[in-house]
């Protein structure tokens, strides 16, 4: 009876390492034909994620100046504002946002809109079951209807789904421009990382 824990905790790991990659896979696309419209992508801005203070006050203040002067750019110039927000709804992904994220961002849970800050802002809001945007085709849909062929990226986390989605977008033929005063993270030296893998991949950083 001695291999049962053994065996528990083995199992257990293999389906943390499972779900882990489960909610951060970049997902592959066409690449889309040469398009000149250009969008805001805001990634997580929610209630539940921003109300609970994981960013210290000079972060989340520079967070809000730069999204609200991009936001009042991109209207002016006529360009759309899409907000992308986390529900998670997979079935493993729940247990795991339960567990390990104090079930932030279930899906049909509380919080789950646009923070205070950022409300009203979007013109389009597309729902994403991981960490990258473009897991359901709704994104790639709208982004397609629109012309948008250049998305410039702010939000929530760096490292985690702004990471994913602007790799997915750039799989995917499209331009990417990074808004660095407008994207928070709770580690900013692996952002650093993050940023120069996806300078690399081809996204500016502004």
């Amino acid at each position: 009876m001695i291999w049962i824990l053994p065996a528990l905790v083995a199992i257990g790991c293999f389906w943390l390492n499972y779900v882990s990659n489960v909610i951060g896979q970049v997902t592959q696309g066409e690449r889309i034909p040469p398009r000149d419209g250009k969008a805001l992508l805001l990634v997580d801005l929610q209630s539940c994620f921003w109300e609970e203070k994981l960013y210290d006050a000079d972060t989340r203040a520079l967070v809000e100046a730069a999204v609200g002067q991009a936001v009042a750019e991109a209207k002016a110039a006529g360009h759309p504002v899409i907000a992308l927000r986390q529900e998670w709804s997979i079935p493993s992904t729940r247990v795991l946002a339960r567990v390990f994220m104090g079930g932030k961002a279930l899906a049909g849970g509380e919080g789950l809109e646009l923070a205070a800050p950022f409300a009203g802002m979007a013109d389009r809001e597309v729902v994403k079951p991981i960490q990258d945007g473009f897991k359901t085709g709704e994104l790639t849909h709208v982004l397609g209807e629109m012309g948008v062929g250049h998305l410039t990226i702010a939000g929530l986390d760096g490292i985690h789904c702004v990471n994913k989605t602007t790799q997915a977008a750039l799989g995917r033929g499209y331009g990417v421009t990074l808004l660095t005063n407008g994207i928070a993270t709770i580690d900013p030296k692996k952002l650093e990382e993050v940023y120069t893998d996806l300078r690399g991949k081809g996204a500016e950083l502004t």
